[in-house]
C-alpha cells in the first residue's frame, strides 16, 4: 500500500502528471475513466491566483469523480506561494503539489519552476511556509537538479522531506536538458533507496509504454509511477500500465472506431468546460495525437486544426473513421 496524507493505493499508483494546456477537467476525465489513479491540475500560477486572474482561478474547477486529484502550483515568492496555497486548499482537493520542475524559460527564468533549482534556500522556505499554512498534505514534483553539474535531487529530497512534504515526484531530468534526451532514473533510484527516506517517490520521465512502467518499476523500486507526454492523445496508456503490471499481458490498442469515439468524447468535453473557441483551440493538440501515424493524413489534419465549427470537427471525425475503416 502506498499512502500519501490520507489518500491510500493499494497497488502501485499511477498517475497523470500537471501539464500546461492539457491537464484541463476534460482530458482528467478521460484518464480517470481509464483508470489514472490520481490526477493533477494544470499548474496554476501563484501570481496569478493572488490577483484574481481569470485564467488562473479557473484552473482550481475540480471535480468529485476526479479524485484524488491534487493542484499544483507554482511560483518564487514565499508571501504570493502562501496566499495561492490557501486560494488552492479552500477549491478542497485531496493534496496541493508544489511545482519545482517546469523547465519553460518563461516561467524557469523568473525563478519559479524548475528555476527554484538554482536557489535551494528559497525552495525551501517556500516549502516549508505552505506545509505550515495548509492542512492538506503538499507534495512536491521537481528534476534532478538545474544542469550537470549541480544534479541535487538525493540531498534535496532529505531536505523536502525535513520540510514536511508527504510524496516527492522525481523527473529523471535536469532543467537545463528540458526533454531532450533520455530521462535518468537512476537517481531517482538512489534516492528511493536511501534509508533516511520514507515519503512515497514517484519516477516520472519517458514512461511511454507498459513494457518501460514495469521496467522502471522493477529496476528502481518506486513507489509509484507519473505519466506525462505519452499520454497526450492516450488516455488509455493508464489502463494498459495497470493491466501489464497486474497480469504481465499487455491490452491491444484501441481500434480506430474507439479512437474516433475518444476524440469525440474528449470534444464534447472540452466544449462543455470550455466553450467556443478555446475549448476547439486546446483539442487540436490532442487531435493530432489521437490520429499520429494514419498514411496521407496531412489534408484531413489541417482541417481539424483550423476549423472552429464542432460540427465540422464531427464530419471530419466521421471522414477518418470511414476512410481509414481497413486499419
Amino acid at each position: 500500500m502506498v499512502k500519501i496524507g490520507n489518500i491510500e493505493f493499494e497497488e502501485v499508483p499511477v498517475m497523470l502528471a500537471p501539464m500546461e494546456d492539457i491537464t484541463d477537467p476534460s482530458f482528467r476525465f478521460l484518464c480517470k475513466q481509464f483508470g489514472a489513479d490520481m490526477v493533477y491540475t494544470e499548474f496554476i500560477s501563484s501570481d496569478g491566483l493572488i490577483r484574481n486572474g481569470a485564467k488562473s482561478v479557473k484552473k482550481l474547477d475540480i471535480f468529485d469523480y476526479e479524485r484524488p486529484v491534487g493542484i499544483q502550483i507554482y511560483g518564487h515568492i514565499p508571501g504570493a506561494m502562501k496566499e495561492a496555497a490557501v486560494m488552492a486548499e479552500s477549491a478542497r482537493p485531496d493534496l496541493i503539489d508544489l511545482n519545482f520542475g517546469c523547465p519553460v524559460k518563461k516561467i524557469a527564468r523568473r525563478g519559479a519552476g524548475a528555476g527554484m533549482l538554482r536557489d535551494i534556500p528559497l525552495l525551501l522556505e517556500i516549502t516549508r511556509t505552505v506545509v505550515e499554512t495548509v492542512s492538506l498534505p503538499v507534495t512536491v514534483k521537481t528534476r534532478l537538479g538545474w544542469d550537470e553539474q549541480n544534479k541535487v535531487i538525493v540531498s534535496l529530497a532529505r531536505q523536502l522531506q525535513d520540510a514536511g512534504i508527504q510524496a516527492l515526484t522525481i523527473h529523471g531530468r535536469t532543467g537545463t536538458q528540458l526533454y531532450k534526451g533520455r530521462a535518468d532514473w537512476s537517481l531517482i533510484g538512489e534516492v528511493k533507496n536511501d534509508p533516511a527516506i520514507t515519503i512515497p517517490i514517484i519516477g516520472n520521465g519517458d514512461i511511454d509504454s507498459p513494457e518501460k512502467a514495469r521496467e522502471m518499476l522493477d529496476k528502481y523500486g518506486v513507489d509509484g509511477l507519473m505519466i506525462g507526454r505519452a499520454a497526450i492523445g492516450r488516455p488509455w496508456i493508464f489502463q494498459q500500465v495497470k493491466h501489464y503490471l497486474r497480469t504481465g499481458k499487455l491490452l491491444p490498442e484501441p481500434t480506430l472506431k474507439e479512437k474516433v469515439g475518444l476524440a469525440r468524447l474528449h470534444l464534447e468535453k472540452s466544449l462543455e468546460f470550455k466553450g467556443i473557441p478555446r475549448g476547439i483551440y486546446e483539442m487540436r493538440r490532442h487531435f493530432v495525437h489521437y490520429f499520429k501515424n494514419l498514411p496521407d493524413f496531412k489534408p484531413l489534419r489541417i482541417r481539424l486544426l483550423t476549423t472552429l465549427e464542432p460540427e465540422e470537427i464531427n464530419s471530419i471525425l466521421d471522414e477518418i473513421e470511414t476512410r481509414y475503416s481497413g486499419l
